[in-house]
């Protein structure tokens, strides 16, 4: 009976930490934000339907090659990587996925006012402009060029895109996945002074954070920790969750083994405390 009254001790207390201590401590480490918003309904989507075929003209004369490569259409980038890094700061991206990996609204806020849709007002003003010029229009309806551009993105991107080309094309510019031997094509030196700081490698980040931490810290990097350099990606759900199983894939490898093992070893440690107690009471009976 002993026994039994220092387990019910250990059970409540263990309950008290587990149910009342851990969640307040979590809480504090990781404070709650609002979860993320792939409509991207802020940014005002003007509700225009694009033309393709007009969309490919204006995107030429708009002069969206000067910066960008189009590989799936043949353009390829104007400038080789430490040119690039040099006058940007950073790699500007090809352009063959992005009408399938980012949401429509964002490319189109992207194009229009590429510090808001970046969410990078705090870094760039009228006296250190964002290195992606802001499109004003070839003399027409603005809102409605901008959808074409966007439908003719949306027309030539690849239906099916593997999980290791989405991060290629949407985070490879500025990170390294050193475990994949993935290094990003930026100059080191200029993107350290173009971000601030020397982006992170990711290769074991799914580790270091939970995959709601990165669903919503991708989705929009100022929830979690304001005033960051970092842009916010504007990701469709589909291209974000992509990346993090690339992630997952390449830095926690061993997951499905770990957690299989966990089972085995709860089954282990019951059987051990059956015999346990089935030797003790054989010794306590000897005993008495």
């Amino acid at each position: 009976m002993r026994e039994l009254k220092i387990l019910a001790v250990v059970v409540f207390f263990t309950a008290v930490v587990y149910w009342g201590v851990e969640p307040f401590a979590h809480s504090q480490m990781h404070p709650h934000v609002a979860p993320a918003d792939y409509t991207f309904k802020e940014l005002g989507a003007s509700g225009k339907i694009g033309d393709a075929t007009k969309g490919a003209e204006t995107f030429l004369s708009a002069g969206c090659t000067g910066c960008h490569s189009l590989n799936v259409a043949g353009m390829p980038a104007p400038m080789d990587d430490a040119s690039a890094s040099a006058s940007f700061g950073v790699v500007p991206p090809d352009l063959s996925t992005a009408g399938a990996i980012y949401d429509k609204n964002y490319l189109a806020e992207l194009i229009k006012n590429p510090t808001n849709a970046l969410k990078v007002e705090h870094k760039f003003d009228e006296t250190r402009p964002h290195p992606m010029i802001a499109f004003y229009g070839t003399g027409g309806d603005l809102d409605q060029e901008v959808a074409d551009i966007v439908a003719y993105l949306q027309s030539i991107a690849p239906k099916e895109i593997n999980d290791k080309q989405v991060y290629v094309d949407a985070c490879q510019r500025c990170h390294d996945m050193k475990y994949d031997k993935l290094l990003s094509p930026s100059d080191k030196t200029a993107l350290s002074a173009y971000m601030g700081t020397l982006p992170p490698d990711l290769s074991i980040m799914i580790r270091a954070k939970s995959k709601e931490y990165l669903h919503t810290f991708i989705n929009d990097p100022q929830k979690q920790l304001p005033g960051t350099s970092m842009p916010r990606v504007g990701l469709t759900q589909k291209a974000e969750a992509q990346v993090i199983a690339y992630m997952e894939k390449v830095g926690d490898r061993k997951k499905a083994e770990r957690e299989d093992l966990g089972y085995s070893l709860i089954g282990f440690m019951i059987i051990f405390t059956l015999l346990a107690y089935l030797w003790k009471v054989k010794i306590w009976r000897e005993v008495h």
